[in-house]
Parts: C-alpha cells; sequence; structure tokens
C-alpha cells in the first residue's frame, strides 16, 4: 500500500439527518479502498454516528478521528450564524465538545438550530484537547472573505487562533462553489497574515457524481421542497462527492503544504473510546456496608418474606427453604462475580418506591422472570422455580452481558418514577435516548414522488404495491450476502412492481431514487422506555440532545451505542394495561369503600376464569382478542395457566404451524412424542412439543451434556442461524448425545428440532 498523502477532515455522514447521503459503512469502505489511514466524522452540529463511525473504522485499519461542524452563534444578532470544525485531539477534547453540544442544545437554540456560544470557547483555558479548523466557506472568516469584509475576516482568524493557540488553522476547499478561487486564494492571504497553517478539506456530503440528484431529493425531503422549484436555494454542488488522495493532490497542486497539513492535524488526534466496558451508578450504601454483604442480605430477608406468602404453612416452608435457599446463593454467586449488584439494587429500590407510592408496576416479564434474587428483591412477582424457568436465560454466567430487566410500569405514574430517579442519582445523571427513525421502503416511495412533483394518485399505487408484513423489514434493495428471515425484498414478493418498473419509465425513475435514499435517518426520536442513570454526568460519555428549548434532554448515542460507550439502560415501559386495571380497583372502592382487592395475590387457578377463555369471550384481553386466537381457544379448552402460556407462545408465525400437533395432544387424540424419557419431566406441559427457549436448553444439559451457561449460548447459535457455530454444536452435542445412550440418528432427529424451535422460540 502506497504511503498516505492525505485525511480528510470534513465529512457530513447520513446522521447529519437533512444535508448527505453517504452511509458510514460505505464511506469507510471507499477510505480503506483509497488506503487512507485516518478519516474524520464531522456531522453537522451533533456525534450521533460517531460510535457507529468508530468501530467501522477501525475494522477496517483506518484511525477514526471525532469531530463535529458546529453552529457558533453570530457577535452581532444582526449577523448570520457560521460554522466550524472542532475535532477531540484527546479523551479531554471529547469531553468539551460533549459539554459544548449538551449546552448548546439545552441553553442555546435559536430557530430550530443550537448555537455554541462564543464565550464558551473564548480562551485556551476552555478548549485544551481540541483542534479548530476555521469552517471554510461556511466559517465567519470565509463568509467575511466571501462578503469583501477583509478586516470582519481577519478580526475572526484572530479570535480562534487566540482562543486555539497552536490548534487553529484556515480550511480551503475546491468543491465548485462560486467565486470560490477568490476565497480560497484570500484565506490563504489571510493565514499568512495572522501566521496560521492552511488545511485543505472537502466538504463530502454523497459518494459518487451519480448520486448527486438523490442527496438533493434528501435535502428537499426535508426541507420541503419539489427538486424542480425554482426558488430552491441550490447550496451544494456535484463535485461534493467522496473524492481520493490523489484528487485531492491534484486540486490543490500549487498549495502542497495544505494537503501535508491534513496528516499533521491527524497525528494529532488521539481520542480512543473505551468500549465494551461497563459503568454502573453507585448504590447508596449504609455506612460501612460492602455491597456484597447488603446485596446478601436484602435478598434473604425478600426470600424469607416471599416465603410465608408461598408456604403459609411453617412445616412446609421449613420442608421447601432449602432450595430456595441454594438457587438464591447460585444467583448472587454469579451477580457478584459478573459485577451485578449495584444494578439489581437499583432496579429493585425504584420498583419499590413505585410500589410503595401509588404506581402500578408489572409483575415482570421477559427472561429476568427466571430470576429468583429479582423475585426475592421485589423486582418481579413470579416464582420461577414454580414455572420453571431458567436463571441462565436471563444472566449467563459463560457469556458476560448486562442484564435487562423489561419492567412496566402505569402509563399515568412511570413519570413519576423517572422524577425520582433522577432525584436520587441527579439529573446531569440521568436521561433518556435518542432513536432515529429511517426512510422504509413505503415511504422513501412517497417522499421521492413528492420532491418529483409526481402526482400524488400515481405516487400511492406504486407505494400500495410494497407489501405490508408486521414485525419485518420490507426493502426495496437486495441486502448483500443471504437475507434473513425477517426480510422482505418487495420486487421479489410482488411481480406486479417489477412489470410495472420495466414498462413505465416513471415508475423506474421513482423506485431508483428510493432505493438511494430508502434506510437513511429522517428524524431523532426518543426511545420508548430506556432510561440511562450514569455514574457522574452523563456527558462524561456522551453529549446530549433535545429538539427544542424545555424538551427532554437524550443521549446523542441511540440504546446500542450507549451500550457499546459503557452506560447502563434501563427499560420504563409505560403500560395502558395496569392503568386500566388500576382505574378498574379504583372505580370498584367508589362504588363500595369496603370493597378490598390485591391484584399480586389473585388466585391462579379460579375455574370460572378458565371458562371465559373456553367460551372464547376475551374482547379486550390482550393477546387473546383476535378471531384466530379465539378460535384456537375454543378448540384446546385450556384449563390452567400454562395453558394460556404455551397458545401464547404458540399463535405466531412459525410456532403456528405446531398448533394442530398442539390441539391434538391436548385433546388427547394424538399420542404425545417425547424424544427421550428423561425429556419427558420437561416437555410434558406442552405434550413434548418444544414451544420455550427454556425447553431447547434443558434439552442440550439433559441429553447433550451441556452446562445451562453453554445451553443459553447454543440457543443463541441456533436462533442466529450462523452455519460455522452451528457446525461446531452440532459436533458437540452428538457427542454428548451418544454419550448419554442416543443413536447418532436420534440425535440427529433431536438436534435438528432444537434448532427448528430455537430459531422462532420465545423465552417461557
Amino acid at each position: 500500500m502506497s504511503t498516505p498523502s492525505f485525511v480528510h477532515l470534513r465529512l457530513h455522514s447520513e446522521f447529519s439527518i437533512v444535508d448527505s447521503t453517504l452511509r458510514i459503512g460505505d464511506t469507510v469502505a471507499l477510505a480503506a479502498k483509497d488506503g487512507q489511514a485516518a478519516l474524520a466524522i464531522t456531522d453537522l452540529n451533533n456525534l450521533f454516528g460517531f460510535v457507529k463511525f468508530y468501530k467501522a473504522a477501525r475494522s477496517k485499519g483506518i484511525k477514526p478521528l471525532c469531530g463535529v461542524d458546529a453552529w457558533i452563534e453570530a457577535i452581532d444578532p444582526s449577523q448570520e450564524p457560521s460554522r466550524v470544525i472542532f475535532l477531540a485531539e484527546s479523551r479531554a477534547g471529547y469531553l468539551k465538545l460533549c459539554d459544548w453540544l449538551t449546552r448548546a442544545f439545552r441553553d442555546n437554540q435559536v430557530r430550530g438550530r443550537a448555537m455554541i456560544k462564543r464565550e464558551w470557547v473564548a480562551s485556551p483555558a476552555l478548549t485544551e484537547g481540541v483542534f479548530c479548523l476555521s469552517g471554510g466557506w461556511y466559517g465567519d472568516t470565509g463568509i467575511a472573505i466571501r462578503n469583501g469584509q477583509d478586516a470582519t475576516a481577519e478580526r475572526a482568524a484572530n479570535f480562534w487562533s487566540a482562543a486555539f493557540p497552536g490548534r487553529f488553522a484556515m480550511e480551503i476547499h475546491r468543491a465548485g462553489f462560486e467565486n470560490e478561487h477568490q476565497f480560497v486564494t484570500q484565506s490563504v492571504l489571510l493565514a499568512a497574515k495572522v501566521r496560521v497553517p492552511v488545511v485543505a478539506t472537502h466538504p463530502m456530503q454523497f459518494a459518487t457524481a451519480d448520486d448527486y440528484k438523490a442527496h438533493e431529493a434528501r435535502v428537499c425531503i426535508a426541507e420541503g421542497y419539489t427538486l424542480g422549484d425554482t426558488r430552491r436555494a441550490k447550496v451544494f454542488t456535484e463535485k461534493q462527492r467522496f473524492v481520493t488522495q490523489a484528487e485531492m493532490v491534484e486540486k490543490f497542486a500549487e498549495y502542497p503544504q495544505a494537503i501535508a497539513n491534513t496528516l499533521l492535524v491527524a497525528m494529532r488526534c488521539n481520542f480512543e473510546m473505551t468500549l465494551g466496558k461497563n459503568y454502573l451508578p453507585d448504590f447508596p450504601l449504609p455506612e460501612s456496608v460492602t455491597i456484597e454483604s447488603h446485596m446478601h442480605s436484602e435478598v434473604m430477608t425478600g426470600l424469607e418474606k416471599r416465603l410465608l406468602v408461598l408456604y403459609p404453612n411453617a412445616e412446609q416452608r421449613d420442608a421447601e427453604r432449602a432450595r430456595y435457599v441454594a438457587r438464591c446463593e447460585f444467583e448472587i454467586g454469579v451477580i457478584l462475580k459478573m459485577g451485578f449488584p449495584g444494578y439489581f439494587l437499583i432496579v429493585a429500590d425504584f420498583i419499590g418506591w413505585a410500589k410503595n407510592n401509588g404506581v402500578p408496576v408489572g409483575p415482570g416479564r421477559g427472561s429476568g422472570a427466571g430470576s429468583l434474587v429479582a423475585y426475592s428483591l421485589g423486582i418481579t412477582d413470579l416464582d420461577p422455580l414454580k414455572y420453571n424457568l431458567l436463571f441462565e436465560r436471563f444472566l449467563n454466567p459463560e457469556r458476560v452481558s448486562m442484564p435487562d430487566f423489561d419492567i412496566d410500569f402505569c402509563q399515568d405514574g412511570r413519570d413519576r418514577v423517572i422524577d425520582y430517579v433522577r432525584a436520587k442519582y441527579g439529573s446531569e445523571s440521568v436521561g433518556q435516548i435518542a432513536t432515529f427513525g429511517t426512510m422504509a421502503a413505503k415511504a422513501a416511495v412517497r417522499d421521492c414522488g413528492r420532491v418529483l412533483d409526481m402526482p400524488y394518485g400515481f405516487v400511492d399505487g406504486v407505494a400500495k404495491l410494497i407489501p405490508f408484513a408486521p414485525g419485518k423489514w420490507i426493502t426495496l434493495t437486495k441486502p448483500e450476502g443471504k437475507p434473513d428471515a425477517n426480510t422482505i425484498v418487495a420486487r421479489e414478493a410482488e411481480p406486479l412492481l417489477v412489470e410495472r418498473e420495466k414498462n413505465e419509465e416513471d415508475v423506474a425513475a421513482l423506485l431508483e431514487l428510493a432505493e438511494q435514499v430508502e434506510g437513511l435517518p429522517r428524524n431523532v426520536g426518543m426511545h420508548a422506555g430506556g432510561v440511562l442513570i450514569a455514574p457522574g454526568k452523563l456527558t462524561d460519555f456522551c453529549p446530549l440532545y433535545s429538539q427544542e428549548d424545555g424538551s427532554p434532554m437524550v443521549s446523542q448515542f441511540d440504546k446500542d451505542d450507549v451500550e457499546a460507550v459503557g452506560l447502563v439502560k434501563f427499560d420504563f415501559l409505560g403500560l395502558t394495561t395496569l392503568t386500566i386495571l388500576d382505574w378498574t380497583v379504583r372505580f370498584c372502592k367508589r362504588l363500595d369503600p369496603a370493597f378490598e382487592i390485591d391484584l399480586q395475590t389473585l388466585p391462579l387457578d379460579d375455574a370460572s376464569v378458565y371458562q371465559i377463555f373456553r367460551e372464547a369471550n376475551t374482547v379486550a384481553i390482550f393477546q387473546f382478542e383476535s378471531s384466530g386466537m379465539k378460535d384456537l381457544l375454543t378448540k384446546s379448552k385450556p384449563q390452567r395457566l400454562e395453558d394460556l402460556t404455551a397458545l401464547n407462545a404458540l399463535y405466531r408465525p412459525g410456532p403456528m404451524d405446531l398448533i394442530p400437533d398442539y390441539i391434538a395432544r391436548r385433546n388427547g387424540t394424538q399420542t404425545a412424542e417425547y424424544y427421550d424419557d428423561r425429556l419427558k419431566p420437561m416437555l410434558e406441559e406442552t405434550f413434548g412439543i418444544m414451544v420455550y427457549q427454556e425447553q431447547v436448553m434443558q434439552a442440550a444439559q439433559i441429553i447433550g451434556g451441556y452446562s445451562l451457561g453453554g445451553a443459553d449460548l447454543l440457543r443463541r447459535a441456533m436462533g442466529k442461524k450462523k452455519p460455522e457455530e452451528m457446525a461446531a454444536h452440532r459436533v458437540i452435542f452428538n457427542k454428548g448425545a451418544i454419550a448419554n445412550g442416543l443413536s447418532e440418528q436420534q440425535s440427529k432427529v433431536l438436534f435438528d428440532d432444537m434448532e427448528k424451535f430455537a430459531g422462532y422460540g420465545f423465552n417461557k
């Protein structure tokens, strides 16, 4: 590979939201192909895409540089605001970018733009660790030069040079702008006058010249214009594509130092992001008490309270206690070893506060219900031993990953619980999480039809040919590699779409444009339930964002990226069902003050309730009110909670194929088969059919000789359908099964069925 000659220090990616079609993966691939040693991301006023960019660049052997193209408040309110590029030289510099951007979004939004105030960056002490580029065409120096205001340009250059001593450079570019030659010449002269270096950049907004129209369409979608609108200000040129090092060297042949300086700037920027390490907030403890002993004490105290309710008879309680204590000791050992006691105590604390302050809390769902520690601490209200739920499905001792409780709160009271957490841990340490809405296939067609000024009826007709399938990813473009089971390629699913594309030029033009913008981030929202609690300020990890002054602050990273940088996400989900239940109890008490009911202690074996289900009188009962489910209820005649659980798990794409066998076995018209008598205890409740992931794990443990932790890894591999992993597991399972008395053929049949069930099964 030739020696790198140039580094791009200016790049708007797809996460600039409104003005770029450069997808991070594609851009990094282009830079790697060109042999570039480093690359900066400088999205418009945000760091939304930095973690994704950082990972992508590192995976290709490219040094990732963290930057932002930031809006700067004008000195005089009558002047237009300008932009400069800030690049983090170190972790201290990165934290400054996080702080400046957060303050801009929180305290200084002007006409929809979050502005960095000049006083925040006005002295070397405030800017240490950050390198500044003048902003070129878009900076206050560049704007002044373009307007012939030489004195103003010099004042601006002197301001930045003084605020960033030895860390400021004049930025020049050649991207096809009007009167660009004069801008470059004047910028170089000004740099010499104020004694700062010159750096060549290229304002990249799209990948190739062929993408220019799609880029303009994206801008029009964001701004509400059509491509043909003569009133639209055209601020981008066809030359703002990705350019190679050789092209940049040629563009600035008479300014070789401006090219060489890009390498020097890249060498100065050495911020390395720590990924994969978790930073839990500190749980407040009594004096002289360790978190380990406090955890153990709280769990055992809580367990004793649970046992009093589960087994009111003292003799029976004493007989059962040992197995509960043993399970708790095992779970506590895993939790302490993995470093998560604080997580459990924090969750137990805010759930306890909610229950004590009139906020209904769900009994627990998801894999967290498999933890007896969670049950003992009051996080869940379900005895996992009674229902044979596995702790390893929630927290695997053989695979370190953060625990994740899905916690349901009454919709009306959810915000009160978040306010409690904010008060306890500090408002600067608690925040919510950004989400990025993307242009789905159907929306991309409609948006592109509008910017192409095509008739609504015509566009609507094309859009309606794109299939609708809840829970599936519908795409116009066939993804690289083998698409997964959740992907539907519109052209493959709807032949009429292909036919119209082939025969109608307008349809072909519409789909071609829609393909290019499909999947790009379109807007920034807020995660429905995720709440972050940081050990210290959130801005020590990432910058924050808000739509407008006064709206909630959210992380600039999405849920995957906040977890990557070590922040811990707690799910506070608002559930209307809990609100309705709460209203119902209150209403009954208003009608009869003597009325008393505790929803947590309602019996789960009330025959009259199951009669309601057998009669399919289930309107307004969540998950059981569809016509298909009602038909299933009348055929299967459920008599216990386990029957309802199985029906709920089976009534979805994939497992639905097993419903006839399940009903036949349930009603006794077909004999249940269990592969092996040793599997009968864990398959009996579902009549020999593997409905749940836990059953797959137990089969791997009992027959294949796996530990439950290893069985969870097998279950994950089966779900992801990775051929190499599956081939390795098949050998391990086969060896264990034969050692446990199965023939090779029996082992193959069982493994194949486990793989099929694991692919679509839910945790119990």
